[in-house]
């Protein structure tokens, strides 16, 4: 996982140390390069952040695709986007 992708990002300045050090956390451990494991990682993720009492906003949910998705295929990064694409409308209706 190239983490200087998270350190050199601008976008990443705005994120607190917890978050920024979950983060970390979870991509050094999350080495997938499917998008099908990444969708259930992602909602691993999110419960792991809960119980921890950290809640990321849509924009930080965002980065943190960005840095799952960088070791993909092309392809897999296109499946992954219709995936989370998917899991948002959902979201929305329910």
């Amino acid at each position: 996982m190239d983490f200087d992708f998270m350190k050199n990002n601008e976008n990443f300045k705005d994120i607190s140390p917890e978050k920024l050090n979950f983060l970390m956390q979870f991509a050094a451990q999350n080495k997938s390069n499917n998008a099908k494991e990444m969708s259930n990682m992602i909602m691993g993720a999110v419960s792991a952040a809960k119980q921890e009492g950290i809640q990321f906003s849509p924009t930080e949910t965002d980065l943190i695709i960005e840095v799952l998705k960088q070791n993909m295929t092309p392809a897999e990064q296109q499946k992954a986007d219709q995936i989370l694409m998917l899991m948002r409308n959902f979201k929305k209706r329910g």
